[in-house]
């Protein structure tokens, strides 16, 4: 739309122009040829605008033809901020201007007269073409200035998100870590010191699950210190290739039932890998002694992991629980367009199941 208007102006300036021109043209060849070439020259003056004014001159100083003139002067100021460039310019349009009238006294008014009406005649366009430069200039500037406050706010915004991370981390190491650590050290303890079997062997896992937890803490620091940058991926990322490892380091009794399907990508493996990892730890809490089961279905359009326990055999310690595995699973499905459902089974255990689009 804005192309087209500009056209309908283009048009609407050089039909001004010719019909200037052939008004003040008289029928002889010379000045039909310098009105015609006045007009012709407008076209071009947007990519040679000072020549094309130069152009124009021969008419206005012939017949006073004088929109061609000033649509070209127009152009040169709308394009050139150099004030050399424009005095000449004018001063030239406003000579060319006062040519078809030199018949008059140059000691009479009539010529202080034309010499401010050639004047004002020229200084129009000069003063019209810096203007709109102008404006054009002052909006780019502004564009400028606001990208950059934009640029300002997202820094600010990123030092008060990378200040709070930081925050964070400095928790989760001092405390978080401190509690894992003091837990893995008894364990080592008890590990060496006791002579039942079974504690031995309860002493070694409880060992072995304080160093991973570490592990995976110290990768979440990581997470948190890096506030944005690229680097921001836990690395590595675990994949199903890791889920042995992760129901043979649960500490329950775990089996597995059937197998992943073949090429998932890894977000799908992650988001796998995560929701199993959260169901044994809930079995682990809530169920202590309970046997659980893995199994993997498939159908044409879907892949179902289903995580169930049996009932607990062992009492049931109380551990502070805001829930926050389970909805941060639910969006994790979520985002792949899958869905998490959790259900007490009759027999007293807990059924966990992820579905996710093939």
């Amino acid at each position: 739309m804005n192309r087209a208007l500009r056209l309908l102006a283009e048009a609407a300036l050089i039909a001004a122009a010719a019909l200037d021109a052939g008004l003040n043209a008289d029928p002889a060849w010379q000045e039909m040829t310098y009105a015609v070439v006045a007009v012709a020259a407008l076209l071009a003056r947007r990519w040679w605008p000072v020549p094309v004014f130069v152009l124009t001159l021969p008419a206005l100083v012939v017949s006073g033809s004088v929109i061609a003139t000033l649509i070209a002067l127009y152009t040169v100021a709308n394009r050139y901020a150099n004030r050399w460039l424009l005095g000449v310019c004018g001063v030239l349009a406003a000579t060319a201007y006062l040519f078809p009238g030199m018949d008059f006294d140059l000691l009479s008014a009539d010529l202080l007269l034309g010499v401010i009406y050639a004047t004002m005649t020229a200084a129009a366009p000069i003063f019209l073409g810096q203007f709109v430069r102008t404006q054009r200039e002052l909006a780019l500037r502004l564009t400028d200035i606001e990208a950059a406050r934009e640029h300002e706010r997202r820094l600010d915004a990123q030092a008060v998100l990378a200040k709070e991370r930081n925050q964070l981390a400095r928790e989760m190491h001092d405390v978080v870590s401190h509690q894992v650590s003091l837990i893995a050290v008894q364990a080592g303890a008890l590990q060496v010191s006791t002579t039942d079997p079974a504690a031995r062997d309860a002493a070694v896992n409880i060992r072995r699950l304080s160093v991973d937890t570490l592990d995976e803490l110290r990768h979440m620091v990581n997470l948190l210190r890096a506030a944005g940058t690229p680097a921001t991926e836990l690395t590595p990322q675990p994949t199903l290739s890791d889920l042995e490892r992760l129901l043979d380091g649960s500490g329950i009794e775990t089996r597995l039932v059937g197998s992943a399907p073949s090429g998932m990508d890894a977000p799908m493996q992650r988001t796998i890998y995560r929701t199993v990892q959260e169901a044994l730890t809930n079995v682990r809490k809530h169920a202590p002694g309970g046997v659980a089961t893995v199994e993997f279905a498939q159908d044409d359009t879907d892949v179902t992991v289903t995580v169930t326990n049996t009932p607990p055999t062992r009492p049931t310690l109380t551990l502070p629980s805001a829930r926050h595995g389970l909805v941060g699973l639910q969006e994790r499905a979520a985002l792949l367009g899958g869905t998490v459902r959790t259900a007490p089974r009759s027999d007293g255990g807990f059924e966990l199941q992820l579905r996710l689009p093939l």
